[in-house]
């Protein structure tokens, strides 16, 4: 149905990317993104095994303006959930 991209890998993008994998009837792709792409691959790989959803990851520096739009262009998702490090408001 759509797409989602959730920019931040730490506990509260954890929990996003597992609320969205349960939900997958709505986010039908997933992309978990942030600047350590082996978190986002670790979180990746527990929500396969638990979930039995694939979902993709990215490596992103939100505060780098066109490697973000580039990665937003690149995917095209329908959402986006911005739970990054709370002293970055997504450019």
């Amino acid at each position: 149905m759509s797409k989602v991209l959730i920019i931040g890998a730490g506990g509260v993008g954890t929990v996003v990317a597992h609320k969205c994998a349960l939900n997958s009837d709505v986010f039908t792709e997933i992309m978990l993104a942030s600047r350590t792409k082996s978190k986002c691959d670790k979180i990746a790989g527990d929500i396969k095994e638990m979930h039995g959803v694939d979902i993709q990851t990215a490596a992103v520096d939100a505060d780098k303006v066109p490697e973000l739009v580039a990665l937003i262009k690149a995917f095209g998702p329908k959402m986006i959930i911005n739970v990054a490090l709370p002293y970055q408001d997504l450019t």
